[in-house]
């Protein structure tokens, strides 16, 4: 018998472990988790704790040693992996552009596999990049040597909003950026993905960057959840991980405020 969907529910974790053979534990364990439509759900966690296995457990770039893993009601061994990967957008650090296709083409890559027409893949890849800061008269026959980290990460975006996908995984788009291209491009995907009304998945390891932009945080740790909260009750919680987390926060804010006074 088909297990129960629930509309609200985009994607589903349900008892899922993923482990390789000859390590010594599960990368992950017993991971049950359900993102709702709409939000942005980040993983947060130290390196090693699972958070890209778990990301890419949803496009079936890997699939699970147990349980079943469901992206809109369908369990991932089920879908076609083509199919599904088209349905579902992805930006990785550095943007994982085509360094031999242009601008355009690479936002056009999905729509123009889609068989879309060629003029309706050039409108769209055209507001794609004014929607994400780029102006398409300047920036779409350029090639990504030509582009600055930053403006790469939004060509990335582009390309992972292009053909409308219901998802977007996000794997550290913005971990390798200098901290001000890094801080402008986090407030300009709060505020695109408020607009647009994406389902997200994004994972991180900077506490800062989770609690701006998720609407929850799943903390991992030695693949499994160690708390699931909102932004403002992971500020309060008891939890040993967090609590670590918040520590961070408070010592940054005591360095700035020693250095405001001189110190």
């Amino acid at each position: 018998m088909p297990a129960p969907v629930n509309n609200s529910v985009l994607v589903e974790f349900r008892n899922v472990g993923y482990d390789v053979l000859g390590t010594s534990q599960p990368i992950i364990s017993d991971l049950n988790l359900s993102v709702m439509r709409g939000e942005t759900l980040i993983l947060l966690g130290e390196s090693g704790c699972g958070k890209t296995t778990t990301l890419k457990l949803v496009n079936r770039l890997l699939l699970p040693t147990s349980g079943e893993v469901l992206v809109e009601g369908k369990r991932t061994r089920e879908w076609d992996a083509i199919s599904l990967r088209r349905r579902t957008g992805y930006v990785i650090q550095e943007a994982g552009l085509f360094p031999h296709f242009t601008v355009e083409r690479n936002v056009a890559l999905v729509p123009s596999l889609e068989h879309w027409d060629e003029a309706r893949v050039r409108v769209r890849v055209h507001e794609m990049l004014e929607l994400v800061g780029l102006d398409p008269e300047k920036f779409a026959a350029r090639y990504p040597r030509e582009l600055s980290g930053g403006q790469r990460q939004r060509v990335g975006v582009a390309r992972a909003l292009a053909s409308d996908p219901p998802l977007l995984l996000m794997d550290e788009p913005f971990g390798a950026l200098d901290p001000l291209t890094r801080a402008s491009l986090q407030k300009e995907f709060a505020e695109l993905s408020r607009s647009l009304q994406k389902t997200v998945i994004f994972v991180t390891h900077d506490v800062r960057e989770a609690l701006l932009l998720g609407t929850r945080v799943c903390l991992m740790s030695r693949g499994r959840i160690a708390l699931l909260e909102t932004p403002e009750n992971f500020l309060r919680s008891d939890e040993r991980n967090a609590r670590a987390y918040v520590e961070t926060l408070r010592l940054d804010d005591s360095v700035l405020s020693n250095a405001g006074r001189g110190e």
